[in-house]
């Protein structure tokens, strides 16, 4: 086909998705002349899932982005039917936001927000190859022979990346939702040295509302608590009228419906040859696997406020479809239910992450980024970030500035890149909070403390923003100060509070009031009811200040664990270097180091195979510069 010049750019973003729309959205908003490419403009930022944001860590993740200055937790807070804090019994460090979204709505009110960004042209089109001169990435080929140049190129061609759809014995190249797939993108990165893994995911099957009997299930009502993902969302726009899950479970007849059919699923029948979630299975890898479980939670989720369209969260199969109907229907609930869509099982292409820098920038080809579920992860709000992470690097190498790689300590998103560049994975990778050593630091409460003035000082976030936030900074410190110093006497008052309230014994001497916040039994309300503050704080000030003053022995200690690793962090390694010249090393570690190239002796340390007598080697080698680097 006949090639054509088509425009430049300072920035391509290829695919629409979570990870796309937030790439594109910050390399404009840092002044760079976006593109942003996609094969359906009906399927921006659609959830092809789940139709919902945030969860245990994922919920933090959100929150990370809107602190840097993204817009995934803006659009939820547009966009949801029902909001949810999870763990609301447990430590701060465990607490997780959830919201279930209008998956319409949502994907509408993403496409409007990235059509009206001055920066952004929004393109239907599939990138068919990529133009690479001397190992620098110069821009795109479509499938109609435009060519797009650019100083950056960002892959986010999710599970498109030749996909395949698989249902039963049925297999089709396909992507999400019965998209095209991107096929001639994969080939591209093949041809160009790339390593590409095949894994794979899955979706349930849709019921129709009016069929279910929802009088047999356990509701799952929203909270009446103003909660939003976003710092910028007032609390007078928390939506009242929100609109319940429901519970239901498997059961004995649903699981010898699946083995009985065993022979047909093509999990085990060699058809489905990715590799799947271990944290998201599919019904059938679970009935195998938990074996002796009597039943598994499945939960019924709206899908908006205008569709019939019902997600069996907990049903994901790739089973025939009219197995998966007999599945549905001996379900407590679904008895009656008409089946709208059918599950399926998609596999789809990855770029092996250790070809990656810890920016997502590729190693084998600069200028060019991968973003999202093609780095081999899974979730939104995992592909979301990255995204933001690709779209800020990208800007920031055009600009001639350093990257933003962001700290293990500093935020979730930080302990994903690190582990994908790191460690690698070998499946579908799903953050959850034992991922994070520092996750007591990482709250869903703090992210705009941890990244508010990063993202201002990168241009995401604005400067009325910013302020916004120092001001509320300002208000978390004094108040904390004035606890410090606040005596409490044993007033009878007190003390009959204590006695008759608490069941906890009176006061002997005074106390200070962050002390008498320390314990266990006390919240900041009770304890200003004693001393109250000259102004009445917001509610996230308070929250903030009862936090820090009750775990700050457990904050300090994590603290003082970041500050050692800061000082391995400092400790770069030279590029190209010599691994086979350093004597000593374990022939594993060598490997490893090899392979993966780390950039700092703590990244180094966090390689698998790499043991600490090989770190400290290492490192009297980089310390006495002694380390002769690779022939180029």
């Amino acid at each position: 086909m006949e090639r054509f010049e088509a425009g430049t750019f300072d920035v391509i973003v290829v695919g629409a998705g979570h990870a796309g729309s937030e790439a594109a959205l910050a390399s404009a908003r840092m002044g760079q002349k976006t593109l942003l490419l996609t094969i359906n403009l009906d399927m921006v930022a659609f959830m092809p899932c789940n139709p919902s944001v945030g969860g245990p860590a994922k919920g933090v993740v959100v929150r990370e982005i809107d602190a840097l200055g993204g817009e995934m937790g803006r659009n939820i807070d547009k966009t949801y039917i029902q909001m949810r804090m999870l763990n609301t019994g447990k430590g701060p460090a465990v607490r997780a936001l959830r919201a279930q979204a209008d998956k319409f709505l949502y994907a509408n009110e993403m496409k409007h927000t990235i059509e009206r960004e001055d920066n952004i042209i929004l393109r239907q089109g599939i990138a068919e190859d990529l133009i690479i001169e001397d190992g620098v990435c110069l821009g795109i080929v479509t499938n109609t022979g435009a060519v797009y140049r650019s100083k950056s190129v960002i892959l986010t061609a999710g599970t498109s990346s030749r996909g395949q759809i698989i249902i039963g014995e049925l297999k089709y190249s396909s992507g999400p939702n019965n998209s095209q797939p991107s096929i001639k993108l994969s080939e591209s990165l093949l041809r160009n040295g790339f390593e590409l893994a095949r894994f794979k995911t899955g979706t349930p099957p849709r019921v129709k509302a009016s069929t279910i009997d929802y009088s047999v299930t356990e509701e799952q009502p929203g909270d009446e608590k103003a909660n939003h993902f976003s710092y910028e969302t007032p609390d007078s726009a928390y939506v009242k009228d929100q609109l319940s899950c429901w519970l239901t479970y498997s059961n004995e007849k649903t699981h010898d419906i699946i083995k009985a059919n065993l022979h047909r699923a093509p999990m085990f029948t060699g058809i489905v040859e990715g590799v799947g979630a271990r944290y998201c299975p599919s019904i059938e890898d679970k009935i195998v696997r938990f074996s002796d479980k009597p039943r598994h939670q499945m939960f019924l989720e709206p899908e908006g406020r205008n569709t019939e369209e019902v997600y069996v969260q907990g049903l994901s199969t790739s089973m025939p479809e009219d197995v998966q109907l007999d599945m549905i229907r001996s379900v407590a609930g679904l008895e009656k239910a008409e089946m709208m869509r059918t599950g399926y099982a998609i596999e789809y292409d990855v770029v092996v992450p250790y070809q990656l820098r810890p920016s997502l920038e590729t190693k084998i080809v600069e200028n060019l980024f991968t973003a999202g579920q093609m780095n081999g992860t899974s979730g939104y709000e995992e592909a979301a970030s990255q995204g933001l992470m690709a779209g800020i690097n990208a800007a920031l190498k055009n600009q001639g500035k350093e990257p933003f790689v962001m700290k293990r300590s500093e935020g979730y998103i930080g302990v994903m890149v690190d582990d994908l560049v790191t460690k690698g994975t070998m499946e579908p990778y799903r953050l959850l909070t034992s991922r994070a050593e520092y996750r007591l630091l990482l709250r869903h409460d703090n992210a705009d403390f941890r990244l508010t003035e990063i993202g201002h000082e990168i241009g995401l976030v604005s400067d009325e923003r910013y302020e916004t936030f120092l001001a509320k900074k300002a208000l978390v410190e004094d108040e904390i100060k004035r606890l410090m110093k606040t005596r409490l006497k044993p007033t009878a008052e007190l003390q009959a509070f204590l006695v008759d309230v608490k069941g906890a014994s009176p006061l002997k001497d005074g106390i200070l009031a962050a002390d008498f916040l320390r314990r266990p039994e006390m919240t900041y309300e009770e304890v200003v009811s004693f001393t109250p503050a000259t102004i009445e704080l917001p509610l996230a000030v308070k929250e903030q200040v009862e936090i820090q003053i009750k775990y700050e022995g457990y904050i300090q200690k994590a603290i003082e664990k970041v500050e050692k690793m800061k000082r391995m962090e400092s400790k770069r390694i030279p590029e190209r270097i010599d691994y086979e010249a350093i004597n000593g090393l374990a022939t594993e570690a060598r490997q490893k180091l090899v392979k993966i190239q780390p950039e700092t002796i703590a990244q180094a340390s966090r390689i698998s195979g790499v043991n600490p007598a090989d770190i400290s080697i290492l490192m009297v080698y980089v310390e006495q510069g002694k380390i002769a680097k690779v022939a180029e």
